[in-house]
């Protein structure tokens, strides 16, 4: 993922729109393993985080570079946040 972030200048914009939506399943993933945990705010937090990167990539994509890599390490910084709070993953999501 940091990687991604560090080229992100310099690629194409069809390839920044495609690394920021992916980066915004990542964070809906992050998002419905907060649930599992309990961690309501987190999951509202990076799941309106993440419809808004997905809603708004073409923009982003299109805009300066510079705030397109802003919008990627933010997110990178909340999933590395939530990854350190809670370093296992989730292998069910079911909840009772």
């Amino acid at each position: 993922m940091e990687e991604n972030i560090s080229i992100i200048k310099s690629v194409g914009i069809d390839e920044r729109e495609e690394i920021i939506v992916d980066f915004a399943r990542r964070l809906e993933t992050a998002s419905k393993e907060a649930l599992v945990y309990g961690e309501g705010k987190f999951a509202i937090l990076s799941a309106s985080m993440a419809e808004a990167m997905r809603v708004n990539a073409d923009e982003i994509a299109r805009d300066k570079p510079e705030a397109a890599e802003r919008v990627l390490q933010q997110a990178y910084t909340m999933m590395a946040q939530f990854k350190a709070a809670y370093p296992h993953r989730v292998i069910s999501r079911s909840v009772h």
